[in-house]
């Protein structure tokens, strides 16, 4: 005796399983991080991500171009500066390189797709920490949202349509809302970094942006173990102000994308970071998974957690492959 409810029904053709697919995954749900060096002739390819560079100006507009062709929802830019202070000063410099690539893509590719701005000193500072430092070493919370509010109207200035506070410093929505309203830029969004994880999958990223971090970030990053304690920095958050918010990392933290979206009343983003994408890379380069299919099935997996939008550095790849084809 078989019960009459069979599931298998559905699976039977590709058209059957595509009519009742509870979860869908478009370009428009990707953005692509890129990773723009002061001074590059070429692009410099980053040993610990293969097929990703730090791009030089010219082949950052390329990828631009290449990024709105694929449909994909925006890009988050990150500078690799030449030279690094104890302030991080390049990160509002107007001619720092973080600035000067928004203005180029802004210029390039306008309003064709979303153009997002990393708003963190760690890439910019001698010590590679996110924020100002005390004379005893210890990162200070409310110097450092002086420093966001000035960078986060830079960025605008140049072009930014979104800056991402990444920091995890206490307070730093509504600094930033406040600078960007005072300063004209009430239209510009603040996508905040809510519930950033201190994660072991950051190794590749430090590379691509030299990070000069000793230490760790753990008295401002959330603990791994807690889960309660992101929902309550999200709602800080959107009691500040934030259009958007993010989970980091994405695919450890599936379970935190899930609770974050059944409270938010913005759109949810993940980062799926760097320490996922070479894990996958390396898998595959051994032969031991399937490329296309595994990275479709780990952005499918973060989009039916509850993610908006998805930062990963499959972005236009994965975009290619869900095209439908002709």
């Amino acid at each position: 005796m078989f019960p009459l409810e069979r599931p298998r029904r559905w699976r039977r053709t590709p058209a059957l399983r595509r009519l009742v697919a509870e979860t869908s995954l478009e370009p428009r749900h990707l953005v692509l991080p890129v990773f723009v060096r002061e001074g590059a002739s070429e692009p410099v390819p980053i040993a610990s991500m293969p097929g990703v560079v730090q791009h030089d100006l010219d082949s950052l507009r390329r990828a631009a171009v290449a990024a709105v062709d694929a449909g994909i929802g925006g890009l988050m830019l990150f500078g690799v500066p030449e030279r690094r202070d104890a302030r991080g000063s390049g990160g509002a410099d107007p001619d720092g390189i973080l600035n000067v690539a928004l203005r180029a893509l802004a210029e390039e590719v306008g309003d064709a797709t979303v153009l997002m701005a990393d708003t963190c000193l760690d890439e910019f500072t001698d010590h590679g920490h996110c924020g100002l430092l005390t004379p005893d070493g210890v990162v200070d919370n409310d110097a450092t949202l002086e420093a966001y509010g000035e960078m986060a109207v830079a960025q605008a200035e140049a072009g930014a349509h979104v800056v991402g506070p990444s920091g995890m410093m206490d307070g730093q929505v509504e600094v930033i809302r406040q600078a960007l309203d005072a300063a004209g830029h009430e239209q510009t969004a603040v996508l905040a970094y809510s519930a950033k994880y201190t994660s072991a999958f950051y190794g590749p990223f430090r590379d691509a942006v030299e990070s000069q971090l000793t230490g760790d970030r753990n008295t401002y990053q959330q603990d791994p173990a807690n889960g309660r304690e992101a929902l309550r920095e999200v709602r800080l958050d959107l009691a500040e102000g934030a259009d958007a918010v993010m989970v980091k990392p994405a695919m450890s933290y599936l379970d935190v994308v899930r609770q974050v979206a059944e409270i938010s009343e913005v759109p949810v983003a993940a980062y799926q970071v760097s320490g996922e994408y070479a894990m996958v890379e390396a898998a595959v380069a051994n032969g031991w998974l399937d490329r296309r299919r595994t990275v479709l099935e780990t952005l499918t997996s973060v989009r039916r957690a509850g993610a908006d939008l998805v930062l990963t550095y499959w972005a236009v790849e994965a975009a290619q492959w869900l095209r439908p084809s002709s």
